[in-house]
């Protein structure tokens, strides 16, 4: 035996940093207490976040909804850019949004964050925009996990995921059983591609391509990573606020698998959504992505938000007051088709007519 002496095995030698992890929860604590309601308890370091359920009592009969999702490949833009406090935007935008479908209030989130490596400034960073998007979502960040998998991700890669819960009174449940004959689809503009269709739009622009992030593309305005990394809009506050002024029968929150067949998961049996494509123009970064790949417009369609990320449906006496509560929070939105009965319609929803130009 050698008596040279030979380190024993440890978890940094195994590429896991404690110490890192630790102080990227100090990094984030300040922007997790600008997300707190009065019904948290306590703060960051327990084993599970707190909400005072008593705070339910204020309704007769309270019914929770909850929903999980990450953002997709749009990590990857994120990653590539260096830039890592917008990305969390995206992940409340896509669970509290899920949420506030059934008229629901979000309440609390939870996220999850997964790297190579802990890079305590890169992780408060990204906890930094899931801060700031619960802020615009009116819900709590009541706890989280931070995973270091050195090994099974570069020392740069990450990926993250939030799972929330919200609470509607059960007399006030939005869906398909409220919709009826003559009602008004309204759309409400999205701020881009938001956070589906990466892996189209990547392979598009990116690997076929081969353009540049850092490129300035003439239509976008902007460079090409910026258009990307646009954030997702938050429209729970703003459809909580139209549930108070017009008679909402439905909302679809239109992300993967595209308009149409987001809105005719909340069209009931024997009626038809019809929507007209002429009502509005999709955003140029929807042109270049289809032009650039050669993309039909229907492939588009079922992949892309084509420039519409929420819908509602209200009554058609409805639909100025809706219009007017959306322009007065600062959401571009119009009446872009109706509910009428399906016929030999096999499907729930469908898009009609050309985009205007």
């Amino acid at each position: 035996m050698s008596e040279t002496a030979v380190p024993g095995a440890s978890y940094a030698a195994a590429g896991v940093d404690i110490e890192a992890g630790d102080r990227a929860v100090e990094l984030m604590k300040e922007w997790v207490k600008k997300t707190q309601r009065p019904e948290v308890l306590g703060g960051l370091g327990g084993f599970a976040g707190l909400f005072d359920a008593s705070a339910l009592k204020r309704f007769e009969r309270p019914l929770l909804a909850s929903a999980t999702d990450g953002v997709g490949t749009k990590v990857d833009i994120a990653r590539r850019m260096g830039v890592y406090d917008t990305i969390g935007h995206d992940l409340v935008a896509m669970v509290m949004d899920d949420i506030v479908v059934c008229g629901a209030e979000p309440l609390f989130m939870t996220d999850y964050i997964c790297v190579g490596k802990v890079h305590p400034e890169r992780v408060a960073a990204i906890v930094k925009g899931i801060a700031e998007g619960c802020v615009l979502a009116g819900c709590a960040l009541v706890g989280g996990e931070t995973a270091e998998h050195p090994g099974l991700l570069g020392a740069d890669d990450f990926d993250v995921a939030g799972a929330g819960t919200g609470v509607v009174e059960a007399d006030r449940l939005l869906g398909a059983d409220r919709i009826r004959k003559g009602d008004a689809v309204i759309a409400m503009a999205s701020s881009g591609l938001h956070s589906n269709g990466y892996s189209l739009v990547r392979h598009v622009l990116l690997n076929t391509a081969g353009l540049a992030l850092e490129s300035e593309v003439a239509e976008l305005g902007r460079t090409l990573g910026e258009e990307l990394l646009e954030p997702t809009k938050i429209y729970s506050l703003d459809c909580l606020a139209l549930t108070r002024t017009a008679d909402v029968h439905a909302f679809s929150h239109i992300t993967g698998g595209g308009l149409a067949a987001n809105l005719a998961r909340v069209i009931p049996d024997g009626l038809h959504a019809t929507v007209d494509r002429s009502t509005w123009t999709p955003g140029a970064i929807f042109d270049l992505v289809g032009r650039t790949g050669d993309v039909e417009r229907l492939e588009l369609e079922k992949t892309l938000n084509m420039g519409v990320g929420m819908m509602a449906i209200v009554p058609e006496e409805s639909a100025e007051v809706a219009l007017a509560t959306l322009a007065d929070r600062g959401v571009d939105a119009w009446v872009a088709g109706e509910i009428t009965d399906r016929g030999t319609k096999t499907t729930g929803a469908e898009l009609v007519g050309d985009y205007a130009v």
